[in-house]
């Protein structure tokens, strides 16, 4: 929850063509953290991918997010 807001507006603040969100070493994954990624996805349509790791991943499942093709599959 303290740094889903500084997630969302670091990914925000230059302007990208694409952005990869690295979340392969977190462990903990609230709904502050699933609202910003919403969020970041809704203000990147199509340039957005997230790595997550195995817990962000079960996360998204759980909430209904798994399939969203933002979500790298590997």
């Amino acid at each position: 929850m303290a740094t889903a807001d500084t997630m969302l507006q670091t990914a925000l603040r230059e302007p990208a063509g694409k952005i990869t969100l690295d979340l392969s070493a977190v462990t903990f994954f609230d709904s502050a953290a699933i609202h910003a990624l919403v969020r970041l996805a809704q203000e990147l349509p199509g340039r957005l991918t997230v790595r997550p790791s195995r817990q962000v991943r079960r996360v998204l499942e759980i909430s209904g997010l798994g399939e969203q093709s933002w979500l790298d599959p590997a």
